[in-house]
């Protein structure tokens, strides 16, 4: 009867766990500026106000961030290739991103970034894979 009483305390303490969260980007255009990634964990502040954010050289090709003790959840991820290092989206005359971008799940926008919910993912050991958009 014990075993039965401890068992849901250990699900329970197994989904409070901290967990590291692998986001790996895909098609980076060149080595110029870096790559920023924000992590968000609601939709509110989706795509504005991150929870977190981290900051990698750009590398042509692929590059990794790695977050870590992350409490379970749904999140999601935008990142930028700031090629210039501005720390902002450039854009030309007519709106359109003159940088690389993208969002978990691959989600894209009418006219603009995708919803929350079209970008969201459950945090699971898997790494989060984004293909960079030009």
């Amino acid at each position: 009867m014990k075993i039965l009483t401890t068992l849901p305390l250990a699900l329970l303490a197994s989904t409070l766990v901290a967990q590291k969260l692998v986001v790996k980007i895909e098609n980076v255009k060149d080595d110029q500026g870096q790559v920023a990634v924000a992590l968000f964990n609601n939709g509110g502040d989706f795509p504005k106000n991150r929870f977190q954010g981290k900051m990698t050289p750009a590398k042509k090709g692929e590059v990794e961030v790695v977050f870590e003790n992350l409490p379970a959840g749904e999140y999601a991820i935008s990142i930028l290739h700031d090629a210039n290092k501005n720390e902002k989206m450039d854009s030309n005359l007519l709106g359109m991103p003159k940088e690389g971008y993208g969002f978990s799940n691959n989600a894209m926008g009418t006219m603009g970034p995708p919803s929350f919910e079209k970008a969201k993912f459950t945090l699971t050991a898997d790494p989060v894979i984004i293909k960079m958009k030009y």
